[in-house]
């Protein structure tokens, strides 16, 4: 099992779960146990193949199958909660299992190299933890954003409301209110 394979599966996972956004609770709920059965099946058949393997290759074979099941598990729970926590929360999950591999991988290499690969991993998992984490605050600082624009045109729309008297006050307050979900 390689990393080619694990993105196959992940990319088969993500395709699945493209129209989750729409879907109905029961269709959501329906598609995530889905998502997870795939995921325990696939671990379950790739996981005998590792048997044959003995030391490092064998370790590498078995956390190669459990990366790929927790990609497969991790994205389909983000679809599922469809919400940032939960899509950062998979990004960090899939990057720890990643850099698990990572460590295995390295584990064969001996005196500098193996080094090297260690810290190519540690710096691989740190990158990927820290751009789930930038992602999810640029998302909610455009959110922020949006909510101080929508507030502000709030303000503009009722003080040209002020400019009016009577009925026609009334009425611009009421359609601002509305236009504005207040």
């Amino acid at each position: 099992m390689n990393n080619a394979f694990a993105m196959v599966l992940l990319s088969t996972a993500a395709l699945g779960f493209a129209g989750g956004a729409s879907a109905s609770p029961t269709e959501a709920a329906q598609a995530y146990t889905s998502a997870n059965q795939k995921a325990a099946v696939d671990y379950k058949a790739a996981r005998p193949k590792c048997d044959s393997l003995t030391g490092n290759p064998k370790d590498l074979c078995i956390a190669e199958a459990k990366s790929a099941r927790i990609h497969l598990e991790a994205s389909a729970e983000a679809q599922y909660n469809n919400t940032l926590g939960a899509r950062t929360k998979a990004r960090k999950t899939i990057a720890d299992a990643d850099y698990d591999v990572d460590k295995l991988r390295c584990a064969s290499q001996t005196g500098n190299a193996r080094d090297v690969c260690l810290k190519e991993a540690k710096a691989t998992l740190i990158a990927a933890v820290a751009d789930a984490t930038a992602d999810k605050k640029v998302s909610e600082a455009r959110s922020d954003a949006r909510d101080d624009k929508r507030e502000a045109e709030y303000g503009v729309a009722m003080e040209k409301c002020d400019a009016l008297a009577g009925p026609a006050k009334d009425s611009c307050t009421a359609t601002a209110k509305y236009q504005f979900g207040k």
